[in-house]
C-alpha cells in the first residue's frame, strides 16, 4: 500500500471564486481563455468538474489525454495538473463547477481522513462521465442543477451546500486507490514543487536551473520530468504562464502593454508583443480591444 503524500493546499493556482469566502467556483461560458484556445496548465485543490454544453474538447491530466464530446463530463481530482485545449476552430461551450475541499470538513480530522483517502494523490486522478451510466449520469444532472442554482441567486446558500456536497460524495463514491508505484506519485509532487516556484515568481527572471532547485533535482531531471508530465519544456511551461497572466492584466486592468510585460516578466514591450502574438495570433493591443467588446 502506497503512503499517503499530502501536498500543501496553498501551493496552487487560485481561483476565483463566484462569491468572496465562498469556496465554489460555478462558471458557464465558451472558451474560457480564447486567446490561448485553451485553459492554461495548472492544479489546485479543489476538486473540478467540466461539462461540454456544446462542441468539443481535449483534456490533459497529469500525462493522459482524453476527448470530451457534448454531453461528456470530466472530473479532475484535488491538485493534478490539467489542461483543456481545442483542436479546431469551433465553438465549445461547457460548465465548469469547482469545490474546495474546506467545504467538505477539511478542517476536522476525520474529514481530513477521509478526504485524503478519495482526493489525495495515491486515489484514482480522474473520471470520463457519460450519460449512458446512471451514477455518471446523476453528476451529470448535479453540475446542470448547480449552475442553475448560482443563477437563480436565491440568497440560500445551503442549497448550494447541500448540492457541492453530494456532488463531491457522489464521485468519492467510486475513487479508488491507484495501484501505480510510489515513484510516480513522488514525480508528479516534484512537478507540483516546480510549477508552483513559476506560478510564484514568473514575473522574475528565471532558469531552469532555478526551477530545477526548487523541486531539488538536477536541470536535466527537471525537464525530463516536464517534458514526460506535461509535453512542456520547463522555459516553455514559464512563458505560457507568462502569457496567461497578460492575458488576465489585459482584460482586467488598464495599465500599458509596457507595465504588463514587466508585471509578467517579459524583458521589454516589444519581446512581449512578439511572444504574445506568437502564442495567440494577436497583439496585445488587439486582444484587449477584443476582451473589451466581448464584455459588452
Amino acid at each position: 500500500m502506497v503512503e499517503p503524500l499530502e501536498i500543501s493546499s496553498d501551493l496552487s493556482e487560485k481561483l476565483s471564486y463566484n462569491l468572496p469566502g465562498f469556496p465554489v467556483c460555478i462558471y458557464e461560458g465558451s472558451r474560457r481563455i480564447q486567446d490561448l484556445n485553451a485553459f492554461a496548465y495548472h492544479w489546485h485543490a479543489d476538486l473540478e468538474f467540466v461539462l461540454i454544453l456544446e462542441g468539443s474538447m481535449n483534456y490533459l491530466v497529469n500525462d493522459q489525454t482524453v476527448r470530451l464530446e457534448k454531453g461528456n463530463a470530466i472530473f479532475v481530482n484535488s491538485k493534478r495538473l490539467h489542461r483543456g485545449f481545442f483542436n479546431d476552430n469551433g465553438n465549445c461551450s461547457h460548465i465548469i463547477v469547482t469545490v474546495h475541499p474546506t467545504l467538505l470538513g477539511e478542517h476536522t480530522s476525520a474529514g481530513k481522513t477521509f478526504l485524503n483517502q478519495k482526493f489525495g494523490l495515491n486515489a484514482d486522478d480522474f473520471f470520463l462521465l457519460s450519460e449512458e451510466v446512471p451514477w455518471q449520469q446523476e453528476i451529470i444532472n448535479l453540475l446542470i442543477e448547480i449552475n442553475a442554482q448560482m443563477k437563480t441567486d436565491s440568497g440560500n446558500l445551503l442549497h448550494l451546500i447541500s448540492r457541492c456536497s453530494y456532488l463531491s460524495a457522489c464521485i468519492a463514491d467510486h475513487i479508488q486507490e491507484k495501484s501505480s508505484a510510489s515513484a510516480d506519485i513522488r514525480h508528479l509532487a516534484i512537478i507540483h514543487d516546480m510549477t508552483d516556484y513559476i506560478h510564484r515568481r514568473y514575473e522574475s527572471k528565471l532558469t531552469t536551473d532555478d526551477i530545477a532547485a526548487s523541486g531539488s533535482v538536477c536541470r536535466s531531471r527537471c525537464c525530463e520530468l516536464f517534458k514526460k508530465h506535461l509535453y512542456l519544456t520547463p522555459n516553455n511551461y514559464l512563458v505560457q504562464y507568462r502569457i496567461q497572466k497578460s492575458c488576465e492584466l489585459l482584460k482586467e486592468t488598464n495599465r500599458p502593454v509596457s507595465e504588463v510585460a514587466g508585471a509578467c516578466g517579459f524583458q521589454s514591450a516589444s519581446y512581449f508583443a512578439y511572444v504574445f502574438h506568437k502564442h495567440t495570433g494577436q497583439t496585445p493591443q488587439d486582444f484587449r480591444k477584443q476582451a473589451m467588446s466581448s464584455a459588452i
